[in-house]
């Protein structure tokens, strides 16, 4: 249950804003991320901030929980001004926030990053039982005695959620707190959020996921270049009046033509590998092929095996049996990446910074991670080019950043993930291996790297994509599979999926599914 707030008459909890902001204003070197923001709260309520990639809502919420410093603006918290100089002082206060980028330490374990952030006089036990016990109650699933190093990312998402409420907040600040959590997980969260503000806790709600927004919010506020530019009630609204608020226009349809798939450019038979990590899963058995000019997805709930899976397709686990991965035929089982990338494989990880790009790197550097057309004779860079190269992927794909010498690590996610995205599209793959692909973009923007996905599918490419939303495999892809437990389901149409039945599958539920015919001839010419 959320704490009373000190100070305030009991006559007035229900009158006096949660939360009112006024005339926020924050400027960086070349960018205004807030200008002139006002923005007001009630107790109980679930209140969104809704905006493209860029559009200044994580700056802002950065703001209120103190790890932002305004240049110009007031912050009232429960009618009183306050000037919050740190998370310390916003958690003293009652603020908690889950951010979108997790603030975790690896090398700890779950029980020690959660102790952190609470009273020192509880003992680690007692925190590794709270731990456990608001796992349960809310179904976030997470041992407190793991090292944070050995989770998925899903799993971080659980960490950082558990760790916010056990402070036992008054106002509750998400960041894309469903990007990386299933469906089941999701109507599962949305039952805690609409328990905590019933009983009094605000809540602020950032996502670009527009059917959340409408299923739970009850206020909306839309920023747009860093200001406030409307305010609605999102259940009056439509997912396309959404998108019209948010980017003045609406996302465009995918072109979901028929097509033919080529040979099989990526094979896998029989792959069995134990985890190199204690507490990581072990994969069993995994079959699967991906043919040139198709899209295969993988759905499956965090944590049964897709790191693993992909750890050994990119070549960062080279202990795969011999002749287990092959592409096009070639053994690549236990060759680098980098010779995976020469044969024409590209990989995009689901964690942006520090593996799909050096955080302290500008843009273009961040290029040379995949791409060595800007080598030249003797190993010199060819700066300009370059320069050009991060140019074009910053316009195709309409990254706000900038310039193409902006630090990765200056950037919003979604703008991130845009531009890696771009990356590795750009380098025309034989094959791609896409992980989140769209995880925390805006409708516009993921719109755009889906349709390129498919481009480059039409133009020959076979693609994998490991996602955990579904709404976005069903869009997108040819066929799917469901990974669980280590162990690959039989492959699907697109056309003969729905959500019941890969929701059981995630489960494990698939032997004995009647697999057909065609898919039975498939895993055998993938495991020949």
């Amino acid at each position: 249950m959320s704490r009373r707030p000190e100070h305030v008459p009991e006559e007035n909890l229900l009158t006096t804003p949660r939360l009112q902001l006024t005339g926020i204003t924050k400027r960086y070197p070349g960018v205004v991320a807030n200008s002139d923001v006002s923005l007001t709260v009630a107790p109980g309520e679930i209140h969104a901030v809704l905006g493209e990639n860029g559009a200044g809502k994580s700056t802002l919420m950065k703001i209120i929980y103190g790890s932002v410093k305004p240049d110009e603006g007031a912050v009232l918290f429960n009618g009183r001004p306050v000037h919050v100089r740190n998370p310390q002082e916003a958690r003293a206060l009652g603020i908690s926030m889950v951010f979108q980028h997790f603030s975790l330490f690896d090398t700890l374990t779950v029980a020690e990053n959660v102790w952190l952030g609470l009273d020192k006089s509880l003992k680690l036990p007692e925190v590794a039982a709270s731990i456990a016990a608001k796992a349960a109650e809310y179904g976030l699933d997470i041992d407190p005695d793991r090292p944070v190093h050995t989770l998925s990312v899903g799993e971080m998402q659980r960490v950082e959620i558990i760790r916010a409420l056990l402070t036992q907040p008054q106002l509750l600040i998400l960041d894309e707190p469903t990007s990386v959590l299933t469906p089941q997980a999701v109507d599962k969260l949305f039952v805690v959020l609409r328990q905590l503000a019933a009983q009094g806790c605000s809540i602020l709600y950032i996502s670009h996921k527009l059917h959340e927004i409408r299923e739970l919010c009850t206020a909306c506020t839309v920023m747009r270049g860093g200001k406030v530019t409307g305010e609605c009630d999102p259940r009056q609204e439509s997912n396309a009046s959404l998108s019209r608020l948010m980017i003045g226009a609406e996302p465009p349809a995918l072109d979901a033509h028929e097509h033919h798939p080529g040979a099989e450019v990526l094979q896998v038979g029989g792959l069995t590998l134990a985890s190199d990590d204690p507490f990581g899963t072990a994969l069993a058995g995994i079959t699967l092929a991906v043919r040139a000019g198709e899209v295969v997805g993988i759905a499956g709930v965090s944590g049964n095996g897709q790191s693993e899976l992909l750890r050994a397709l990119s070549g960062e686990d080279r202990r795969a049996p011999a002749g287990s991965i092959r592409m096009a035929g070639q053994d690549i089982a236990r060759i680098s990446p980098g010779r995976r990338r020469a044969l024409g494989l590209h990989f995009v990880p689901e964690e942006r910074l520090g593996r799909g790009a050096v955080p302290t790197l500008s843009l273009a550097q961040n290029l040379l991670l995949t791409r060595r057309d800007a080598v030249g004779a003797g190993g010199w860079l060819r700066l300009g080019r370059l320069r050009a190269q991060a140019e074009d992927i910053i316009g195709r794909y309409q990254v706000k950043a900038n310039g193409p010498g902006a630090a990765a690590k200056s950037l919003s996610g979604g703008n991130l993930q845009k531009f890696i995205v771009g990356r590795e599209i750009e380098a025309r793959p034989r094959l791609l291996i896409v992980s989140q692909p769209t995880w925390g973009v805006d409708v516009g923007a993921a719109a755009q790297i889906r349709g390129e996905i498919l481009a480059l599918r039409d133009a020959g490419c076979a693609v994998l994509v490991v996602s955990e939303e579904l709404d976005e495999l069903f869009e997108i892809s040819d066929r799917l599979y469901v990974i669980a437990k280590g162990r690959l389901s039989p492959s699907l149409a697109r056309a003969e999926a729905t959500v019941e039945r890969i929701g059981e599958w995630m489960s494990g539920l698939w032997d004995g599914a009647g697999n057909s015919k065609n898919n039975n001839e498939e895993f055998a010419h993938a495991a020949a």
